[in-house]
């Protein structure tokens, strides 16, 4: 797949897929991954507002996917993808803010590289390459209110606030996915650091194993698991996950009203 960045954005008070060439955004006519074309509209970055790059079905978490990460929250890697889904309603684009959920008294950030289904996958043969289903990657920050992960024993409410799903601020196609490598920081300071080759499990088995449970969509997402160095937001943060290649997803942290 040829190397391009791809956008949503809102533009005179429309929402439209776009390729970006650097300053430059390109509508196009549907999502690329659906055979959208250029329509001969462009307008200069500064001109549109980012959305979150794709509206997903579902996004599909892989939980503890780096052992430093399993270890510092006190958790055994597991011994299969450790699965789980953030619902649609989560999802937020680039600058938008992130939303202090009363009820929660510690909300956490998890940098992690996310991938976005180009085909529909579901149940692969032994022989298909689960990579040949993958679009594209982008950034994302899986935002977890600990607290109340600890007290439910699962993740679903923790994970589900509204908000709790920045995604952007591109998906990047024809990186090398074998040695990128996910930071974030909160306030310009770096709390994370973490590259795929540390991953316990590859991006074509977690594909692999996704697939063999429940049915990808285009535009789907998957989180890839977050390295070692989570920690907690305050009111009034700016949190970013930048990987390169793809940018940096840069969110406010807010009060939610």
């Amino acid at each position: 797949m040829s190397v391009g960045r791809y956008v949503r954005f809102e533009a005179q008070g429309a929402a439209a897929f776009g390729r970006l060439e650097g300053e430059r955004v390109e509508s196009l006519s549907a999502a690329p991954w659906a055979g959208g074309r250029p329509t001969g509209t462009a307008y200069r970055q500064g001109e549109v507002r980012l959305l979150a790059p794709c509206q997903p079905t579902k996004i599909v978490c892989v939980g503890r996917n780096y052992r430093e990460h399993a270890a510092e929250l006190g958790n055994e890697p597991p011994r299969e993808p450790l699965l789980f889904l953030k619902p649609p309603s989560a999802v937020i684009g680039p600058d938008a803010p992130i939303l202090y959920p009363p009820a929660s008294r510690r909300v956490d950030y998890e940098g992690e590289l996310a991938l976005v289904m180009g085909k529909r996958c579901a149940r692969l043969k032994p022989d298909d390459n689960p990579l040949n289903y993958l679009f594209g990657f982008t950034c994302l920050n899986d935002v977890t209110a600990r607290d109340l992960q600890k007290a439910d024993g699962q993740f679903t409410r923790s994970k589900g606030f509204d908000t709790f799903c920045p995604l952007g601020p591109v998906i990047a196609t024809g990186l090398d996915a074998a040695g990128l490598v996910v930071e974030t920081y909160v306030n310009g300071e770096r709390r994370q650091r973490g590259a795929t080759p540390e991953m316990i499990f590859p991006l074509d088995a977690i594909i692999r194993f996704i697939s063999s449970v429940m049915t990808l969509e285009p535009g789907d997402v998957i989180s890839t698991g977050t390295p070692a160095g989570v920690g907690p937001l305050q009111i009034g943060d700016v949190v970013e996950v930048v990987i390169e290649g793809i940018g940096r997803l840069r969110n406010p942290v807010a009060a939610a009203t």
